[in-house]
């Protein structure tokens, strides 16, 4: 990490709409503060990130261990991506872990990379070689073993960023945003409108939708910039339910995911990849620039 300033610098920015969160869910469960700095080491708080083993978000969520924990995935809404729900299931994940290895956070760490099973398997065979059962005693894959080490040396270099010459940026104790609740469908683009804000902040506090509306069957909140959240919640009182969402972009989606087709577009002068993505009624992460 000291060989990579620059990296620390840019997860710093990055983590400054999700930390508050973050701190709040480890406080309510009275779980170490260091965990907080978890989504370093698993996402480099991308909330996008997507690993070649297939998890996905902020805190890595395999689909497996994701529908464990609530977060439902489908072709409209990926709930491992969903800020609010996933840093409430990791959170509670991580407190289940810790009980299950009483109290032993090295175990529980590896149990969230490694898997609970995995560990208790190592812990069994040193037992019966009759050898230590703590964490760097245990045979573990090189990932896994070098899992902790990584989370504590974030923690370390944070904690004494004038020993080791880090600059830290000053992320603000309070909420970035408001989770705003709705009853129905949402088209994105509107909400960025309804809030006065840009559709680049609705996507990035917002990356589970996968299309460009809320889910149909929910669920149907957005995460809104707090200082826009009382603009959006009045603006989208007198917005009638049926201009909420386009029929238009509703039928393009439901054709284009009935038949399972792709489409090849020719990027014209001023298009971007949002617009594209809004015409084909696709989030913008699903089209796949020619190589």
């Amino acid at each position: 990490f000291l060989n990579h300033p620059d990296y620390l610098i840019r997860v710093q920015k990055r983590a400054e709409p999700y930390l508050h969160l973050i701190l709040e869910e480890i406080e309510s469960k009275n779980i170490p503060g260091e965990l907080a700095l978890l989504p370093v080491v698993e996402s480099a708080f991308r909330p996008d990130a997507y690993s070649p083993a297939d998890a996905s978000g902020l805190w890595q969520f395999i689909p497996s261990t994701g529908r464990l924990f609530g977060l439902e995935q489908n072709n409209w809404y990926d709930g491992r991506r969903d800020i609010y729900a996933s840093t409430q299931a990791a959170t509670s994940y991580l407190k289940e872990l810790s009980e299950t290895f009483e109290g032993d956070w090295f175990l529980a760490l590896a149990s969230y990379n490694y898997g609970k099973g995995n560990v208790q398997k190592s812990i069994d065979k040193n037992l019966a070689n009759d050898l230590p059962t703590d964490y760097w005693s245990l045979s573990l894959p090189n990932e896994t073993f070098t899992y902790v080490p990584k989370l504590m040396a974030v923690a370390k270099i944070f904690a004494n960023p004038d020993q080791y010459n880090i600059p830290l940026q000053d992320i603000p104790n309070e909420p970035y945003f408001e989770v705003v609740n709705m009853d129905s469908q949402l088209d994105l683009k509107k909400a960025a409108e309804l809030a006065n804000t840009s559709m680049e902040e609705i996507l990035k506090l917002n990356p589970a939708f996968k299309k460009w509306c809320t889910a149909p069957n929910g669920p149907h909140r957005l995460l809104i910039p707090v200082d826009q959240a009382e603009t959006f919640r009045e603006n989208l009182a007198h917005l009638p339910k049926e201009l909420r969402v386009s029929k238009r972009n509703l039928a393009v989606a439901q054709t284009s995911y009935r038949s399972g087709r792709s489409i090849k577009h020719r990027i014209r002068r001023g298009e971007s990849l949002t617009s594209i993505a809004n015409r084909y009624a696709v989030s913008y992460t699903h089209l796949t620039l020619p190589t």
